[in-house]
């Protein structure tokens, strides 16, 4: 059953600015998009195919969910059997019934959106899914992802927050960030796809709706992104995957043409991480025991791990695979307790060849 008093709409300061941006995302998201057919451009919505246990797990959501899904991407990591899970503006709950799947009956799902409509659609199949799955473990609940705690999400409550396209649309996202760090369990995990700029944006283009829901007015500058998630305490978010997005639509592309969009999918963690890769002589071997990555596992998008292979890490990532559910797939050799400097970091625009010769990862 969803939550009822999460209802009650948040006690925050808000602004004229704020005020309007949430309308024209409620307008957009709750009238005139009736299904992703509706779209004018690819921003909020990915032709990707997603991996074979994420398309098995959706061919058991109700059709109509899936025909209201607006995300860029698949923020759905590994590893989550047993996980307590919230998703930031779930919609219609598209990747909260995959994440019930995946987290199994002792598993929980919580979903955030601010939508009315929305999450009529989310509820009205909670129990056809509940039928479908053999239990029920997703909770929606009508709440700001800017504001978690009137929505009843407790601090340290959470092992994974994921969000589909969601953050470019919220009017005040350093919040959503402190807010998305407080309900973490220490070495839990952020992992969101979402659209990001090439610069900053005017802010004038907010008042655009058909910008705003399309995702694009909205989306954050790259660097500023990074230095959003280090003042809310991670100075080291990693790039999963990311892809240019191309407009497409001629009357969006004179609007905002100038800029450079991408999908990226990124992930962060709730650890004490330093600022730079330093080097402790530490050491990372995969054991190949997650399901769906038999042979290896991508950290992130300079960081494959090959089952059985010993691989130089610094700090942070020896940190990332010790102290987080993932850590019963790795053995991490070395402590800190001696320093050899910065790590000998490999850009991850050079070639794979110049990373296997340095024996090393590029954090």
């Amino acid at each position: 059953m969803a939550n009822d008093t999460a209802a009650i709409r948040p006690a925050r300061a808000e602004t004229p600015h704020t005020s309007s941006v949430e309308a024209t995302v409620k307008e957009y998201y709750g009238q005139v998009l009736a299904s992703t057919a509706d779209l004018k451009t690819t921003a909020c919505c990915t032709d990707a195919a997603p991996p074979a246990h994420i398309a098995a797990a959706l061919a058991r959501v109700h059709e109509e969910v899936k025909d209201r899904y607006y995300g860029c991407g698949s923020p759905i990591p590994p590893a989550l059997e047993g996980a307590t899970v919230l998703d930031l503006g779930c919609g219609s709950g598209r990747d909260a019934y995959v994440l019930s799947q995946l987290v199994g009956p002792t598993g929980k799902v919580i979903g955030i959106d601010m939508t009315d409509g929305q999450l009529e659609v989310a509820r009205r199949h909670l129990d056809w899914h509940a039928t479908e799955f053999g239990y029920a473990n997703v909770d929606f609940r009508q709440g700001y992802i800017e504001d978690l705690a009137t929505a009843g999400i407790a601090d340290g409550s959470v092992d994974l927050v994921v969000s589909n396209c969601v953050l470019n649309l919220s009017p005040d996202k350093p919040r959503v960030f402190t807010e998305v760090f407080r309900v973490l369990k220490p070495g839990g995990e952020l992992y969101v796809s979402d659209v990001f700029a090439d610069r900053r944006l005017p802010a004038a283009l907010l008042e655009d709706p058909v910008l705003v829901g399309e995702c694009l007015a909205g989306a954050l500058y790259t660097e500023d992104f990074r230095r959003i998630l280090d003042r809310a305490g991670c100075p080291d978010a990693r790039t999963v995957s990311s892809a240019p997005l191309a407009l497409g639509d001629p009357a969006i592309e004179r609007k905002i043409g100038f800029a450079a969009f991408t999908s990226r999918t990124v992930r962060a963690f709730k650890l004490p991480l330093e600022d730079r890769c330093e080097d402790y002589g530490q050491v990372a071997v995969y054991h190949g025991t997650l399901a769906e990555h038999p042979h290896a596992f991508d950290l992130d998008n300079h960081h494959r791990f090959h089952t059985g292979k010993p691989m130089l890490v610094c700090g942070n990532t020896a940190d990332m695979l010790s102290a987080t559910r993932y850590a019963r797939h790795f053995t991490v050799t070395g402590d800190k307790s001696t320093h050899h400097g910065l790590f000998p970091c490999v850009p991850s625009e050079q070639d794979g060849a110049a990373r296997s010769e340095s024996g090393s990862g590029c954090c």
